[in-house]
């Protein structure tokens, strides 16, 4: 009986976030750029991944071989100059996916045909139990959280504020 409780209440929890992040990203996004989901983009081969957190987020975990390209400071031609043909697949992240969606709009306009947002960023990677990496590109359970009011949205992990 008690295992059958805490089941439901496992599943409930992650139904209420799931719920929840789709809320907070329809509050903040145009959804303007195709998400992209987590388990889809662990399938993919060739894809350029771009990180648009800044430095000290990009330093405690990213996804690995990401590149950062930044938010506050993105540079449109310094980023496109490092990337292939306009045709190739780039997935843009951030921690829940909003930050993301301004750089992948920015792409999009510079000519890039197939930009992708990830659907819930680097916390539903990590919530879905896939591996990050810091500044070594040595595997972590840390995830910067941007402040400890976002870091509600990160539910595996050790959350990192600083």
């Amino acid at each position: 009986m008690k295992y059958t409780i805490f089941i439901f209440l496992l599943i409930s929890a992650q139904v209420f976030s799931q719920k929840s992040l789709k809320k907070l990203l329809k509050e903040y996004n145009t959804e303007s750029v195709p998400y992209m989901d987590v388990n889809e983009l662990n399938e993919k081969i060739n894809v350029t991944l771009l990180d648009t957190r800044e430095v000290k987020e990009y330093e405690i975990s990213h996804l690995k071989n990401a590149i950062r390209v930044g938010y506050d400071y993105f540079d449109i031609e310094k980023t496109v100059a490092n990337l292939a043909d306009k045709k190739s697949i780039i997935v843009v992240y951030c921690s829940v996916g909003i930050r993301s969606e301004d750089i992948a709009e920015k792409l999009q306009k510079a000519g890039y045909k197939n930009v992708y947002n990830l659907y819930g960023g680097i916390f539903e990677w990590k919530n879905n139990g896939f591996k990050v990496y810091d500044k070594d590109n040595q595997e972590t359970e840390k995830v910067h959280t941007f402040n400890k009011e976002w870091s509600k949205w990160l539910n595996k992990g050790e959350k990192i504020y600083e």
